[in-house]
């Protein structure tokens, strides 16, 4: 319980710290809007407006994917910035509790991405999303929060060593949610890129949002092995 009530509060603490970051806040709020933007025109141009409702599924997502990678790779960096690291590392807690609940806070404003971009979809340009499922569809967020803030875990304790850490972030924003297929269809890519695609939980969590939304098979399993990946980034990362 002890361990429980930490992460909570270390989790609320920056939940907080980070909704009233002007720079992660100005993010948080352009991003989504231009991701969302311009995949409307360019696909509203391609494909016609039918594809629009995916896109805008796919375009909320990749506001979640930026507001972490940044963010979360440079965590332990901000710390030393802060002069808060040496307190965090001697304190008897595991430096694992503390810094978990940092980078799943940073994915958690994502939250506000996707809802952000749906409405902007909605009411701009008259894009509707049927939820055919609620259930899925809440875990396939629920999940997509969960493992985005785990890859974030890990790339933070992975990034560590550079002193561009929140750079090597940045480069990590486009490629992850081009293999992920949030916009475009992993079967499009090369074959050497879908074994790739399988390793990242965004990929699920992708999957079971659209299935949520749309109707779909295996709808439970891509939750699943959504869940099952960010476990394994949190373990990857303690180790």
């Amino acid at each position: 319980m002890k361990r429980l009530r930490l992460f909570v509060f270390t989790w609320l603490l920056h939940f907080k710290m980070l909704s009233q970051s002007a720079f992660d806040g100005f993010l948080a709020i352009l991003w989504p809007l231009f991701f969302a933007t311009v995949a409307f025109f360019m696909f509203r141009a391609g494909r016609g407006s039918a594809v629009l409702g995916p896109v805008a599924l796919g375009a909320a997502v990749m506001g979640v994917w930026t507001a972490t990678s940044v963010s979360a790779s440079s965590a332990l960096q901000r710390e030393r910035r802060l002069g808060t690291l040496e307190l965090l590392v001697a304190s008897p807690t595991n430096l694992a509790l503390v810094l978990l609940p940092i980078t799943l806070a940073t994915s958690t404003i994502g939250l506000y991405c996707i809802v952000a971009t749906l409405l902007w979809a909605r009411f701009l340009f008259g894009v509707h999303i049927p939820v055919a499922h609620p259930l899925t569809f809440g875990l396939g967020i629920v999940g997509i929060v969960v493992t985005i803030g785990s890859l974030g875990f890990l790339m933070a304790v992975a990034f560590v060593r550079s002193r561009r850490a929140w750079a090597i972030g940045a480069v990590t924003e486009y490629p992850v949610w081009l293999v992920c297929g949030f916009l475009v269809p992993i079967s499009l890519l090369p074959s050497w890129v879908r074994p790739i695609s399988w390793l990242l939980g965004p990929t699920w969590g992708m999957r079971a949002i659209r299935a949520g939304a749309y109707g779909g098979p295996h709808a439970l399993l891509d939750v699943a092995a959504c869940f099952g990946l960010a476990a394994a980034y949190v373990l990857l990362g303690i180790a």
